[in-house]
């Protein structure tokens, strides 16, 4: 099979803090979005990757990644989303798969990756990598405190990649944008054409980088004999 990558990486990254957004921090040696972008790159089955970067981002001209395609950041990551798509234009077939991947997910595990392919090629919808809700949840108030302990049977949380068509993607994203909404993820907006996407179980190695203990956590789970890249 193939397919195509698109990462939104125009975000800065408030609750991380820092000089640098939270894509562009060092992890053993190399930045978190190079990371993330490295089981891609080096996938035979990924045709091209597009990574869509904030107008005034100062970071990237020091990445050595070529053959990556730039695409202009958007106000929200669901803009950003679509304008890779945009620079897909003439280059997907409507039914091709396209994944998109967070630039602060560091950590995926190549299997994960595998294993994303392998269920969701033959599903009509698509799907996403996420993990089974595992701890206790809690519904709070305004003021912090519990109103409710929530069932969390049949929860997940969603992670990435996740996977659509082409065309189908662009039609979700443009239909939700024209009602003046803004999906979280991409398999939001698919959701909200009646659709249902299929959950694939994936590592909870595959952490997105939201603080400095999450990059130390990075750090230890790509040490040299395991690392993701």
């Amino acid at each position: 099979m193939q397919y195509w990558l698109v990462m939104p990486a125009a975000g800065i990254g408030r609750r991380f803090g820092g000089e640098r957004p939270k894509q562009y921090a060092e992890l053993r040696g190399r930045t978190v979005i190079e990371w993330a972008l490295a089981p891609f790159l080096r996938d035979p089955r990924c045709a091209g990757a597009v990574v869509a970067l904030a107008a005034d981002d100062p970071y990237w001209k020091h990445i050595d990644c070529p053959a990556v395609i730039l695409a202009p950041g958007g106000a929200e990551r669901s803009h950003s989303v679509r304008n890779g798509l945009a620079r897909l234009a003439g280059r997907a077939a409507p039914r091709d798969w396209v994944l998109v991947h967070d630039a602060a997910r560091p950590c995926l595990p190549g299997e994960d990756l595998d294993r994303l392919l392998a269920r969701v090629q033959a599903h009509p919808v698509g799907g996403l990598l996420a993990a089974p809700a595992a701890d206790t949840l809690k519904r709070a108030d305004g003021a912090g405190e519990v109103i409710e302990t929530v069932d969390r049977a049949g929860l997940w949380r969603a992670l990435t990649p996740q996977m659509f068509r082409y065309a189908e993607l662009c039609e979700a994203l443009d239909r939700a944008h024209a009602a003046a909404r803004v999906p979280t993820d991409e398999s939001q907006a698919i959701e909200w054409l009646g659709l249902r996407p299929a959950l694939v179980e994936g590592s909870a190695a595959n952490l997105k980088i939201t603080s400095s203990a999450d990059l130390a956590l990075a750090t230890a789970l790509l040490e040299p004999t395991g690392e993701s890249a």
